[in-house]
C-alpha cells in the first residue's frame, strides 16, 4: 500500500470521527457552566445564588410569563434561520413562552458577558430570568420542548 491511500485513509476517518463527535452535541442543551468573568460572578453570587439572571434591561424586550427562550444570531448563519423558525413554532405552542432574537454582534456586551462563542446560540430562562440551560447550535425541536419543561419546573429564588 503506498503512504498516499494510507494518509488519504487516515484523513478520511479523522474526518468522519470529528463529524460525527461535532453532530453528537451540536445543538444539545447542556448545564450552564460558570461565568468566567470575575465582576460578573461577583454580580451573580449576590444576585441569584450561582444562575446568572438577565433582565428587560439587558434584553430590551419583556421576558415571557413562563420562560423565555433567548437567541443569539448572526446575520449570515443559516442555521440561526432554522433555530428562529423552530423557536418560533414552539413559542406559539406553549402558552407564556416568549422567544427573543439578539444580533451577537450589535450586543458584544451581553455575548462576552454569557461567554456566548457561537450562532446560533439559544438560553432557556425561567420566569425569573435565571439561565436553566443552554444549547450552542441548531438545536431539536422536541429537544427545545424538554429544556422549555425544565425551566418551566424550575423555581424561581
Amino acid at each position: 500500500m503506498s503512504p498516499g491511500i494510507i494518509v488519504l485513509v487516515c484523513a478520511v476517518a479523522v474526518g468522519v470521527g470529528l463529524s460525527v463527535f461535532k453532530s453528537r452535541f451540536d445543538g444539545r442543551f447542556r448545564g450552564t457552566h460558570p461565568v468566567r468573568k470575575a465582576a460578573v460572578r461577583e454580580q451573580v453570587e449576590s444576585e441569584a445564588g450561582d444562575k446568572v439572571r438577565l433582565t428587560e434591561g439587558d434584553l430590551g424586550v419583556e421576558l415571557g410569563e413562563r420562560a423565555t427562550l433567548l437567541q443569539f444570531s448572526s446575520a449570515f448563519c443559516a442555521p440561526c434561520r432554522a433555530t428562529r423558525r423552530t423557536l418560533a413554532e414552539v413559542e406559539s405552542m406553549v402558552e407564556g413562552v416568549r422567544h427573543v432574537e439578539l444580533d451577537a454582534e450589535s450586543h458584544l456586551d451581553l455575548v462576552r458577558r454569557l461567554d456566548i462563542l457561537r450562532t446560533p446560540t439559544v438560553l432557556v430562562l425561567d420566569a425569573a430570568g435565571a439561565i436553566v440551560t443552554r444549547a450552542s447550535g441548531q438545536p431539536r425541536k422536541p429537544d427545545v420542548i424538554a429544556a422549555l419543561g425544565a425551566a418551566v419546573d424550575h423555581q424561581p429564588h
